[in-house]
């Protein structure tokens, strides 16, 4: 029976902790740590919950950080006792998968290798490159794959070898393009093709991307002669040519492996004090099908456990089809049988985990191992010129150490019509997204036909720290939203708009700004009229370049986002009858003014929501001269 949880942190409250930790039984299970708002911060498995639980509050000194702060954090902890460690292992990766808790994600998400998305939760599953994942239980992301050039290739000669769509948005309204006519696209944007039919595509596609080339070959070779028997030649033809393009694409590397029927997976890493980096690489019928990349913090566990965790997220999110039957680890890990029964409850077969002594397979995890060593050294290279392109902006700017948050600011407009702002947020000189924001500009100057920069900049800086100078008990030095270097993209005017903000905030003297010009890139400092002496190729002006650059693609996105969507409400706002709702199915049907315009009123009434009448009007809007001359009948 769940217990009523309370808003007060438990490391606040010994006695209701101590009480909460003698509750928890030394049993295998599965245990929950919530917030004050019954917000599921982490789950966790363990053999012996109260020992594992305990020693998050015992071992305070030896958390990672991240840890660290959720610990802060737990106001509650509720468990589920299971009967064996493996089913607590089943059921811990349900769970997550189910919640999907912040600090349960042990790999970092830096946008350093892409995936490949398959969107199944559409009736037409589009596949494409990403570098993020979203939360879509339908979806299935693979990857992330290491070799961002051979994904790419892949990809491209999977298009080649299988009819599948080509374009986002349909060319035409009222028939397919070229691709189709030419057998790379089966007509997917007419609907000539059912979606259950299209799923079956779709679904070989992703075969190539489990691993399963060939046993995709083996299906098809039996379609293929299938075909044959039925004297269906032209098909039994088209299988053919997409079997000899799944042999280019098996073709590509090999592993020299004595028994190259076995389904492996190899794992090893590479730690410094900070990153591990962890490579995986997929191995099938002795070819190297996969090379996968993850990085964690090397803080957050030996690498045994390190190892363990990557195996246990990455197979939490795969299809038991692709859990090969062999993983060879460079370390022991700490709970080897209770993740081979998971995996082998997963899969349906026997899978086997193992260090391996033999030479063989000894120097296959030798040369993951390389592979991790060489994916660490740039990792270190990358993370050396950053602290040095911090450092280097620290002097320029006269700041007392690394400036850990930097915000860019720009505006973007055409001669004033829909005028916007970006704020961009890089934290240790990486683009931390999650903290970007738009604006629309609000200041009654600022019309189409009449812009005014720096009105609006001083309108952006206004609303982003007034609440700072209506509270100004909120804190400043440990506050992670106040940041320590702010860069306002523009010459001597910007800033001295901002400035004249600022002190009226009474915000000056606490805020380190800049501005950066973009002719020579040159900084200039609140009272200053000469920028100052540096040199355009430094490492801390190319930091600055780059938060500015990403503040202008930011802001343009935005602005041509805004433009976009007036033009299209001014257009049909016009129409008698045609309301909010109404617009948007219309827009959603039709996906732009120009199809709806060509579309006659019988295409027109399709639309949920629109009846032949209103559907008639819609049509004599856009063809005024074809409403007023007179029908055949009329003569």
């Amino acid at each position: 029976m769940p217990t009523l949880s309370s808003p007060t942190p438990l490391l606040q409250d010994p006695d209701r902790l101590a009480e909460r930790l003698k509750e928890i039984p030394q049993e295998p299970g599965v245990y929950f740590m919530k917030d004050g708002s019954e917000q599921i911060l982490y789950i966790g498995k363990s053999k012996r919950l109260r020992s594992r639980v305990r020693s998050y509050f015992r071992e305070l000194p030896n958390h990672t950080p991240r840890i660290a702060a959720m610990v802060q954090q737990v106001a509650e902890i509720e468990f589920i006792v299971t009967d064996t460690e493996a089913e607590a292992l089943a059921l811990e990766a349900n769970l997550i998968k189910q919640q999907q808790p912040y600090f349960n994600v042990l790999l970092k998400d830096d946008k350093k290798y892409p995936y490949l998305c398959i969107t199944w939760s559409e009736d037409y599953p589009r596949i494409f490159i990403t570098r993020k994942r979203r939360k879509n239980a339908k979806n299935r992301y693979y990857g992330p794959y290491v070799d961002t050039g051979l994904l790419r290739r892949t990809l491209h000669l999977a298009k080649k070898i299988f009819p599948l769509r080509q374009r986002p948005q349909p060319l035409f309204r009222d028939r397919p393009c070229l691709n189709y006519d030419i057998g790379q696209c089966p007509g997917v944007c007419q609907e000539l093709i059912t979606p259950e039919d299209y799923h079956k595509i779709v679904q070989k596609v992703a075969m190539v991307f489990q691993g399963r080339s060939q046993e995709l070959v083996d299906i098809l070779t039996r379609q293929m002669e299938r075909a044959a028997e039925r004297l269906n030649f032209e098909q039994a033809a088209q299988i053919r040519d997409q079997i000899k393009g799944l042999e280019i694409l098996n073709a590509s590397q090999k592993v020299a492996l004595p028994d190259d029927t076995v389904s492996r997976d190899a794992i090893a890493l590479s730690a410094d004090d900070q990153h591990a980096c962890i490579q995986l690489f997929q191995i099938r019928a002795g070819r190297l099908v996969g090379r996968l990349g993850f990085v964690a913090e090397a803080q957050s566990g030996t690498p045994g456990e390190i190892l363990q965790r990557v195996l246990e997220e990455h197979f939490r999110l795969v299809d038991p089809v692709e859990i090969p039957a062999e993983i060879l680890v460079q370390h022991g890990l700490p709970e080897t049988e209770i993740l081979a029964e998971f995996l082998t409850q997963q899969k349906g077969r026997k899978v086997s985990i193992e260090v391996p002594q033999r030479q063989t397979k000894a120097e296959l995890v030798e040369m993951v191992e390389r592979n991790a060593q060489y994916e660490l050294a740039r990792t270190q290279r990358f993370a050396d010129r950053n602290a040095q392109a911090l450092q280097d902006l620290a002097e320029i700017v006269d700041l007392p150490g690394h400036p850990r948050r930097i915000e860019g600011y720009d505006i973007s407009h055409i001669q004033g019509s829909d005028a916007v702002a970006s704020q961009v947020v890089f934290i240790d000189g990486l683009p931390a997204k999650q903290h970007y924001r738009h604006y629309k500009i609000k200041t009654p100057t600022v019309t189409a036909g009449h812009s005014d920069d720096f009105a609006s900049m001083a309108e952006v800086i206004r609303r982003r720290f007034r609440r700072y100078a209506e509270n100004p008990a909120l804190e400043r030095v440990s506050n992670p939203d106040w940041p320590d270097l702010v860069m306002i993209d523009g010459g001597k005017g910007q800033l001295s708009a901002v400035v004249e903000v600022l002190r009226e905030l009474n915000l000056l003297s606490e805020l380190r700004v800049v501005s950066l010009a973009k002719k020579r890139e040159e900084i200039f400092l609140p009272g200053q009229s000469s920028p100052l002496p540096t040199d355009a190729e430094q490492p801390g002006i190319h930091l600055l370049r780059r938060l500015r650059d990403e503040a202008h693609r930011f802001a343009v996105s935005f602005h041509r986002k805004q433009r976009t969507d007036r033009m299209r409400r001014s257009r049909l706002e016009d129409i008698p009858g045609l309301g909010h709702e109404r617009r948007k199915q219309l827009l959603a049907t039709f996906h732009s003014i120009d199809y709806i315009r060509e579309a006659s009123p019988q295409q027109l009434a399709t639309t949920p929501g629109i009846g032949p009448q209103l559907a008639q009007q819609i049509h004599q809007y856009f063809h005024p001269q074809a409403a007023a001359s007179p029908s055949p009948k009329a003569l």
